[in-house]
């Protein structure tokens, strides 16, 4: 934990673990402030695990999130008024300790003078001095000027924004780019069911952050709290503003855990797991190394999610593990999913419809998880036929493994950019928004009806990349995206399926149908995602080194004004 104190009774600190708690309860703390929405991140544990650590511990925890990513006056003075009633020693934390710190300095703005605030915070380690406006003015923000200003600014530091930022310093090198994200360490997440599939080590999919930034893009290490289209301004944590000429935005999607009742406070224990965390993919080896006998589940909430397979993978790496050690015919597995198919496309249907067979399956659609009791291994789902009220039912497990809602991001859904659905509301050819000409998006983000994938991203980047610099020189723009998404289905160890498809579910194969034939499981397919597609991510993807992506030109009718 990084620990660093503010006062003699507060302390911040980046995301805890529900581990940390009786290293806080040994250090004196009695109380803990969580200020980060839950969701925010892949790796984050949800507030209520947390909150049952804290109290199995003897410590006070309360949730106060910034909901709508802006810290605001009436934030500041919850803040303070739980500062006030909760037994001290409180650690406050978010994701980077910035938040908290900011919200503290303004709890005490009546109460301390802002030298002394300053002097508290830079010796934490934050710099409050874009906040000091507010402690003097009220809160009061103003974005006729700003802190700092960069022709080109990407919100996200995931793959999508990465590899767009490389593909624009590819394309004109001396172009000043600015990313802006609070994380210290960029995922590969297609890696994740190969961890849960017991192929990959977790340490496999993971690097920091600036190891994989491109040469002479300056970070923005924060979070951003608002957009000010209208001014061309980005709001950041603790108030600080960031002017562009061009705004990218690709901060990725909301892993919504707590839509489904309980599941928080038993993720990573009781048989229930994710491979959409990097923490708790492991779990899921350990389960399905473990289980030799019962009944295990796979969910699949409805659409939209990222990497609509996953959940799939996961339950077809699982069932071929099974059969290898012939422990198969003990278990009854069941694909428990929100949708009326088994996958969108139906080309591919039939190859994984062999593989629900080989491994027994039992598919039940129109099933939506909603509740989970881990300690009592039940789990509950709404049944919803397009002909047919509602049904709650129940059903027991030994292993879950669960596939979370998702939803835009809280400060993207809220923001000018959204559309009524939440995403990021872009022309779905040129990916420019429909309303601010100077501003793109791309990734899981963005409204356009394509498959949420990184091989998606992947496409996605350099159509942005030759659009935005063609903006630049005054030109319209000039390449355009027909949908492209692609995804590696491991039916088992040593085969894929490969789904390649774009919009209107059209096929769209990269090899030659004689080399792989994305219709059926094939070991090439499987050399593909396990020994060359994470190279590619790393050292081409990430570095505008565009293998298999030039972008395809745009169409007269399809050119945004």
């Amino acid at each position: 934990m990084d620990i660093r104190s503010l006062s003699a009774g507060v302390s911040v600190s980046p995301q805890i673990l529900s581990a940390d708690m009786a290293q806080l309860q040994e250090a004196g703390f009695r109380s803990v402030i969580c200020n980060r929405p839950d969701g925010e991140g892949a790796d984050q544990p949800a507030f209520q695990e947390i909150a049952a650590s804290a109290r199995a511990h003897g410590l006070e925890a309360l949730y106060l999130p910034i909901v709508a990513g802006r810290v605001s006056d009436q934030d500041a003075a919850d803040f303070g008024a739980a500062l006030a009633r909760l037994p001290g020693p409180v650690l406050a934390y978010c994701r980077t300790g910035t938040r908290s710190a900011t919200l503290w300095s303004l709890a005490q703005a009546a109460r301390m003078a802002l030298s002394d605030i300053l002097t508290a915070t830079r010796a934490a380690g934050y710099d409050m001095a874009g906040v000091a406006r507010r402690i003097v003015n009220g809160g009061k923000t103003p974005t006729d000027s700003s802190d700092a200003h960069f022709p080109v600014v990407i919100v996200g530091a995931g793959a999508a924004g990465v590899s767009v930022a490389a593909s624009l310093k590819a394309r004109q090198p001396d172009l000043e780019v600015a990313i802006i994200d609070p994380a210290d360490v960029h995922y590969y997440q297609p890696g994740w069911t190969m961890v849960g599939g017991g192929i990959f080590e977790p340490a496999q999919t993971a690097r920091t952050m600036g190891s994989i930034l491109p040469k002479g893009v300056h970070w923005l290490k924060s979070a951003v709290a608002a957009f000010e289209p209208q001014n061309n301004a980005v709001i950041l944590d603790g108030c600080r503003v960031v002017s562009y000429d061009r705004l990218v935005v690709c901060p990725g999607i909301k892993l919504d855990w707590a839509k489904v009742e309980g599941l928080t406070e038993t993720l990573g224990r009781n048989g229930v797991t994710s491979n959409y965390r990097y923490d708790l993919a492991p779990y899921t080896w350990s389960l399905v190394s473990g289980l030799i006998e019962g009944r295990a589940i796979f969910t699949q909430p409805p659409m939209p999610i990222k990497c609509a397979g996953a959940p799939q993978k996961a339950m077809y790496l699982s069932g071929d593990a099974w059969l290898r050690r012939g422990v198969l015919k003990d278990i009854e597995i069941e694909f428990n999913t929100a949708g009326g198919v088994l996958f969108g496309v139906k080309d591919y249907v039939p190859a994984l419809m062999q593989y629900v067979d080989k491994y027994q399956a039992q598919l039940n659609f129109f099933h939506n998880l909603v509740a989970v009791d881990g300690p009592a291994k039940k789990a509950w789902f709404d049944v919803s036929t397009p002909d047919g009220p509602t049904q709650r039912v129940e059903t027991e497990f030994d292993m879950i493994h669960v596939c979370p809602p998702q939803t835009a991001p809280d400060f993207i859904r809220v923001s000018p950019l959204a559309d009524a659905a939440g995403w990021v509301d872009v022309d779905q050819a040129t990916l420019r928004h429909k309303t601010f000409e100077n501003i793109w998006s791309l990734g899981d983000v963005m409204s356009a009806p394509n498959a949420k994938t990184a091989a998606a991203a992947r496409i996605q980047a350099p159509i942005v990349a030759e659009n935005l610099i063609a903006d630049l020189r005054g030109r319209a723009p000039v390449a355009q995206y027909n949908g492209y998404g692609s995804c590696p289905l491991t039916v088992e160890r040593g085969k894929i399926v490969l789904a390649e498809f774009g919009y209107g579910g059209a096929m769209l194969p990269s090899f030659p149908k004689m080399l792989i034939d994305g219709t059926k499981p094939s070991r090439l397919a499987w050399l593909l995602k396990e020994k060359i597609l994470p190279p590619i991510y790393w050292k081409a993807m990430l570095r505008g080194r565009e293998w298999m992506a030039k972008p395809e030109k745009v169409t007269v009718s399809r050119t945004q004004g």
